[in-house]
């Protein structure tokens, strides 16, 4: 029981090539090539339910956001070229309740779900939004397997984000199902070192009159790499730190790129 607070940066540079066209803003571009850098803060407080199998914890997350966006923009007959970029606060969202249920001491299974808000400013017809422009709602559910006495851990999310429609351009995407796993060996000295894949398919298509022209513009996706921690626990607290790198592959429809995210938790 007690609060977890997290500090978070991701990087991610990408590109979708110019063979086809792209939804963005409202509009439609061939070819888009996209930089991000988000800093989240983040507050997790686990509740005091017991020794039971069932225990509780709420969190929220702030993130910020710098987005710059570069496309060869079409709109009607007209082609251009075109920069944008911005900043600001990004997306927040929270899970109200998360829910956790200890098979025993080493396999564990957690229920939640994710709201994103649209916090962001956002316009119409721009490249760079520090927003999506919708409600996103993610079930998730998540499985921790623990191996070699605790020391090896495996852990798997899956969650499918539900969006709302964005009225500003009526433009309506499809369910996305995503699936996260981390496979982590940690050693006595507090370091661990390990491997992280992520699948994302999106499961219907975009609604909108570009996504019919676009035959839907489902996306896919496939990533993996290395991860590397470092622990380090006190009377009553731990800190730890992340670092991952992963390398996209199969992509469909979406950027491809390599992001890049640390992070640094505090337990006390």
């Amino acid at each position: 029981p007690g609060w977890n607070m997290q500090i978070g940066y991701a990087y991610y540079s990408g590109d979708i090539g110019g063979e086809r066209e792209i939804p963005i803003g409202g509009v439609t571009s061939v070819g888009l090539t996209g930089t991000f850098d988000m800093l989240t803060f983040t507050g997790l407080y686990i509740w005091d339910t017991g020794g039971g199998r069932w225990n509780f914890a709420s969190m929220a997350t702030i993130p910020f956001i710098d987005v710059e966006a570069d496309a060869d923009v079409r709109l009607g007959p007209i082609t251009g070229t075109r920069s944008d970029s911005d900043s600001g606060l990004f997306d927040a969202f929270f899970a109200p309740v998360i829910a956790s249920y200890h098979i025993d001491q080493l396999r564990h299974v957690s229920l939640s779900l994710y709201i994103y808000a649209p916090t962001g400013d956002y316009e119409a017809g721009r490249l760079a939004n520090p927003s999506l422009n919708n409600w996103t709602f993610s079930p998730t559910v998540g499985y921790t397997q623990l191996f070699q006495k605790g020391t090896l851990e495996w852990s798997t999310t899956t969650a499918v984000d539900i969006y709302t429609e964005v009225e500003d351009t009526d433009y309506q995407n499809g369910a996305v199902l995503r699936v996260d796993s981390l496979l982590v060996k940690r050693f006595g000295n507090g370091w661990g070192i390990g491997g992280v894949g992520g699948w994302i398919e999106q499961i219907e298509d975009d609604d909108s009159a570009i996504a019919d022209r676009l035959d839907g513009f489902k996306g896919h996706s496939l990533a993996l790499g290395p991860i590397a921690t470092y622990a380090k626990k006190w009377d009553g607290g731990q800190v730890e730190f992340s670092a991952r790198w992963l390398k996209e592959f199969d992509v469909e429809n979406r950027l491809k790129g390599d992001p890049f995210m640390l992070s640094a938790s505090i337990t006390f």
